[in-house]
């Protein structure tokens, strides 16, 4: 039983998680913000050039929309286009070969799980349109 107390794992990752996140993001800004004089007179001489303060991020926010950009680009590639009888049949495709007959009709069975034709929908959706 002693093995179940205390905290688990996960709750201890996301609280260091939480609190790294914050000291990161408040050295981050005070890097930032706080002139080289200021931090020179503190002692502090070695850090990045200023200019990584405003290039990182942007770096970053173009690679993120360039990168999702990227992704919605290969999966229209990999589409087919709706003119393609793919998106209607391919090798998942399953139809109902039969119904399912049982002698008594008060109880009627679940019919087998498979995908209605393009015809039955097209007869349900626009009915007997010709």
């Amino acid at each position: 039983m002693a093995g179940e107390r205390g905290a688990k794992p996960t709750e201890v990752y996301g609280f260091v998680g939480a609190i790294s996140t914050v000291i990161t993001t408040a050295v981050f800004l005070v890097w930032a913000y706080t002139p080289e004089p200021w931090l020179h007179a503190l002692g502090i001489t070695y850090y990045p050039s200023k200019f990584w303060a405003l290039a990182a991020p942007a770096y970053a926010i173009v690679g993120t929309i360039l990168a999702l950009i990227f992704y919605l680009g290969l999966n229209f590639m990999s589409t087919p286009p709706p003119t393609s009888f793919a998106t209607i049949f391919d090798e998942q495709s399953r139809y109902c070969s039969s119904p399912v007959e049982r002698g008594d009709e008060t109880e009627k069975p679940i019919d087998p799980i498979s995908d209605i034709s393009i015809t039955e929908v097209n007869y349900l959706m626009f009915g007997g349109i010709s």
